[in-house]
C-alpha cells in the first residue's frame, strides 16, 4: 500500500517536472534605440537567446526546452517595428525555436519574469541597436554649439508620458489604457512648448514602449532639462474618486492616504517592466537627497502654478500641491512634478480622457502653468531671463500729483542720484505727466 502511494506521488511529481510550457502570446515594441519582445508562457521554462548577425539575414534566436507554440507566427503583430519576420519550429524532441529576423544587426539581452499582475510567465528580450545606429538625444549642447555661448539659451522642458509598452498603466472603462491617454496629452504639450519662444521640449517617451523609472530621470538629466513633468491618469480603489492632482517628491512621507496609494501604484511600473530593485550606495543617496531638497521648494512653486491652471479646465482632487514618494521625481538636477490628469477608474473622467478636446485642454493648462512660472522665475542664462532683465532695465514711471524723487526712489529700490543720472536731471523739480526712466536696482 505504501509503495503504491509513493508511486502515485512520484508520478505526479514527474508530470509536473516534464509538463510543457506553451507560448500563448508574443508582443513587440520599438523604442528609439532598442526593440522589446515579450513572450507570454503558461509556465517557467529553460531557454537560450542569442544573435546570429551577418550574411543576408540578421536574426535573434530563442531556443526553449519542453515548449510549444500553437499560435501562427504570421498572426503576431510586428508592423512598423524592426522585426521584419517571425519563424518558429520544433527543436529536438520537445523543444521550440523562435527566430526573429531584424532590419539591422542587433544584440540581445534577456531575462525571465514570474507572473506579476498577469497569469503568465514572461521571457523579455531587449534587442539593442549597435552604437552607430542609435539616435542621439537632442540635448542643449547641440543648440549651443551652433551659436556663441554668450547668447541666451532656451529653457528645456522634459515631458514624461507615464508607462508604455508592456506596462499599460491603469486601465479604465472600455479598456482605455493610461499609457495611450497620457502620451496624447504629452505630445500636445510638446507642440505647445515648441511653439513658445524661449522654450524647447524634450520627450522622454515618443511612442508605445517601456522605459524604466530611473532611465526616465536619466534621460531628462542627459538632455540638461531645466524641469521635468511626468504625466499620468491613475486609478483608485473606489470608482468615485475623481479630479486632477499635482505631486512633488515627499521629504518624509505621503501627504494623504490616496497620495501614498497612487505613488505605490506608479512605482510598481518597474515590476511590470522587469526592473529589479537595487540597494544604492548610502553616501551617493545621501548626497542626492541633499540636492533634491534644494529643488523641492521650486517644484512646489511650479506645481502650484500648474495646479491653478488645471483647475480652470478640470475638477481638482485636492486644491493644494500634494507630496508622495514617486520614484520618477527622484532627480537631483532639476525641479520635477508629477501630474495626475484625472482618475481613469472614474467612468466620467475616463470618457473625457479619451477625447481629443479634453487632452488638448489639459495640455494647454499644463503649458500655461509652466510658461507663467518660468516667465516670473526664468532660469539664469536663458532667453527669458535676458528678456526679463531688459524689461526691468527699461522701467518707466509717470509723475502723478504728490510724487517726489525720494518716494519714487524708495518705491523702486534705487537711489535719488541714480534716477537723476538716468534722466539727466539737474534739480529735484518734477511736473505731473513727466516720464522718468527707472534704472535697474
Amino acid at each position: 500500500m505504501l509503495a503504491r502511494c509513493l508511486a502515485v506521488v512520484f508520478a505526479c511529481l514527474l508530470s509536473v517536472v516534464v509538463q510543457a510550457a506553451e507560448v500563448v502570446g508574443v508582443r513587440i515594441w520599438d523604442s528609439p534605440d532598442s526593440t522589446r519582445v515579450v513572450l507570454d508562457l503558461t509556465g517557467p521554462v529553460n531557454y537560450k537567446a542569442f544573435a546570429l548577425n551577418g550574411g543576408p539575414l540578421n536574426r535573434i534566436v530563442v531556443d526553449l526546452e519542453r515548449s510549444s507554440m500553437t499560435m501562427a507566427p504570421e498572426d503576431i503583430a510586428n508592423q512598423d517595428t524592426r522585426v521584419t519576420r517571425i519563424r518558429s519550429g520544433r527543436r529536438e524532441a520537445d523543444g521550440l525555436r523562435v527566430v526573429f529576423e531584424t532590419q539591422q544587426p542587433m544584440a540581445v539581452k534577456s531575462f525571465q519574469l514570474l507572473p506579476e499582475k498577469t497569469p503568465y510567465h514572461r521571457i523579455v528580450l531587449d534587442l539593442m541597436l549597435q552604437e552607430s545606429e542609435q539616435q542621439a538625444i537632442p540635448v542643449r549642447s547641440a543648440q549651443e554649439s551652433a551659436r556663441p555661448s554668450s547668447q541666451p539659451r532656451d529653457i528645456i522642458i522634459a515631458i514624461d508620458a507615464g508607462h508604455g509598452g508592456e506596462d499599460p498603466g491603469a486601465i479604465g472603462p472600455n479598456r482605455l489604457m493610461e499609457k495611450h491617454a497620457v502620451l496624447a496629452i504629452a505630445k500636445e504639450l510638446e507642440r505647445l512648448v515648441r511653439q513658445e519662444p524661449g522654450f524647447t521640449p524634450f520627450m522622454i517617451r515618443t511612442g508605445d514602449y517601456y522605459i524604466s523609472l530611473r532611465d526616465r530621470t536619466r534621460k531628462a538629466t542627459e538632455a540638461k532639462a531645466d524641469f521635468l513633468i511626468s504625466i499620468h491618469a491613475d486609478a483608485f480603489k473606489h470608482p468615485s474618486a475623481r479630479g486632477g492632482s499635482v505631486f512633488v517628491l515627499s521629504e518624509r512621507g505621503a501627504s494623504s492616504e490616496s497620495a501614498k496609494f497612487l505613488a505605490d501604484r506608479e512605482n510598481e511600473s518597474d515590476i511590470m517592466g522587469g526592473v529589479l530593485a537595487s540597494r544604492e550606495n548610502y553616501l551617493v543617496q545621501t548626497l542626492m537627497d541633499m540636492q533634491m531638497t534644494h529643488y523641492r521648494k521650486e517644484s512646489r512653486m511650479l506645481g502650484a502654478d500648474v495646479l491653478g491652471r488645471m483647475g480652470q479646465v478640470a475638477r481638482l482632487h485636492k486644491s493644494e500641491v500634494e507630496e508622495a514618494g514617486f520614484m520618477v521625481l527622484r532627480t537631483p538636477s532639476m525641479p520635477a512634478i508629477l501630474v495626475e490628469t484625472g482618475f481613469i477608474s472614474n467612468p466620467e473622467e475616463a470618457r473625457k480622457l479619451a477625447t481629443e478636446r479634453y487632452q488638448k485642454n489639459m495640455a494647454r493648462s499644463l503649458f500655461e502653468g509652466i510658461r507663467n512660472y518660468f516667465q516670473a522665475h526664468p532660469t539664469e542664462g536663458s532667453l527669458l531671463a535676458s528678456l526679463k532683465q531688459q524689461s526691468l532695465s527699461q522701467q518707466t514711471h509717470i509723475i502723478r500729483r504728490g510724487d517726489n524723487l525720494s518716494t519714487i526712489a524708495q518705491r523702486y529700490g534705487v537711489s535719488v542720484g541714480q534716477i537723476k543720472q538716468a534722466n539727466n536731471l539737474t534739480s529735484d523739480r518734477l511736473h505731473v505727466g513727466q516720464e522718468l526712466k527707472i534704472p535697474q536696482s
